[in-house]
C-alpha cells in the first residue's frame, strides 16, 4: 500500500530518493576531506576505509529499508493507535516494519554498494575462498545484527514511550562508528562493541580478516566468521525483548 502511494507521486519519490542519497554522500565526503590532508587514518588507506564504509552502509541500508519504521512505535504507544495493530490477523512486528514503508531509503543502499564496488576495485586483496565467502556473509549478518537493534529499540519503547533517539544512537550511531577504522578508537570502545553490543561483527572483525589486518584487541583471526552466530543470537534476544514489550503494553485507556 505504501509503495503504491509513493509511486502515485513519482517526481516527489525521485526527489526524496536523491535527497536521501545526497545526505549519505555528505557523510562520505567528510572521510574524503580527511584523506585530502592525510595518507592514512589509523593505519588504513582510503580504499580500506571506503571498504568499511561500504559494508557498513550497505548492511545498515538494507535494515533501515525493512525495519526503519519501527522507530515510530513510541508514537503509537503514546496515542493508543497500537491497539489497531493488535486486532489485525498479521504479526504486529510485520505491521510496524511496514508502517509508512519508505522506498527512498534505497538511496543509502545504492551509495553503499557503489562505494563497496569502488573499494573492491582498488584494494590489493588475496581473494582466497574464505575471503570471498566472508564478504556476502558479512553483509547479511550485519543487516541481521542491525535489525536486532531496531527491534530491541522498538521493544524498549513499550516502557519508555519517547525513546526513539535512544534507539537511533545505537542504530544510526552504530553505522557511523563502523565507517571508521577500529584502530582510531580506544580499547574500551572496541571491547564494548565486541562483548557488550556486538556491532564489531557487522563489519570490523570480518573486514579485518579480508584485509589481512591484525585484530586490535588480540582476538584470533577467525573470529570474524562468528558473525552469523552472533547475528542469530542477537535476533533471538531481540525477539524475546519484543515479546516482553508486547505483553507489557497497556494501551492509553482512551
Amino acid at each position: 500500500m505504501w509503495v503504491r502511494s509513493t509511486m502515485a507521486y513519482r517526481t516527489s519519490f525521485v526527489i526524496m530518493t536523491l535527497g536521501n542519497l545526497v545526505v549519505t554522500v555528505l557523510d562520505f565526503a567528510v572521510i574524503v576531506l580527511m584523506f585530502s590532508h592525510v595518507d592514512v587514518l589509523g593505519g588504513f588507506g582510503l580504499a580500506e576505509v571506503t571498504f568499511l564504509y561500504g559494508t557498513s552502509s550497505t548492511a545498515f541500508g538494507i535494515t533501515d529499508l525493512l525495519f526503519g519504521s519501527t522507530e515510530r512505535i513510541g508514537r503509537r504507544v503514546r496515542d493508543g493507535t497500537m491497539d489497531t495493530l493488535l486486532v489485525r490477523p498479521v504479526p504486529v512486528l510485520a505491521q510496524v516494519a511496514a508502517d509508512r514503508f519508505a522506498l527512498r531509503r534505497m538511496g543509502r543502499i545504492v551509495q553503499g554498494v557503489v562505494l563497496l564496488g569502488w573499494s573492491l576495485a582498488h584494494l590489493d586483496v588475496d581473494w582466497t575462498w574464505d575471503r570471498v565467502l566472508l564478504l556476502p556473509v558479512m553483509l547479511v549478518s550485519g543487516a541481521a545484527i542491525f535489525a536486532s537493534l531496531f527491534v530491541a529499540g522498538a521493544a524498549f519503547q513499550f516502557w519508555a514511550s519517547d525513546a526513539a533517539e535512544v534507539q537511533s544512537s545505537f542504530t544510526y550511531g552504530g553505522t557511523t562508528l563502523l565507517q571508521y577504522p577500529p584502530t582510531v578508537f580506544t580499547t574500551e570502545v572496541l571491547r564494548a562493541v565486541v562483548f557488550v553490543i556486538p556491532l564489531a561483527f557487522v563489519n570490523w572483525l570480518p573486514a579485518l580478516h579480508i584485509l589481512d589486518r591484525p585484530q586490535p584487541i588480540g582476538l584470533p583471526g577467525w573470529v570474524g566468521f562468528g558473525a552469523p552466530l552472533v547475528a542469530v543470537a542477537c535476533c533471538a534476544l531481540a525477539g524475546l525483548a519484543w515479546g516482553a514489550g508486547l505483553r507489557a503494553y497497556r494501551s492509553t485507556g482512551s
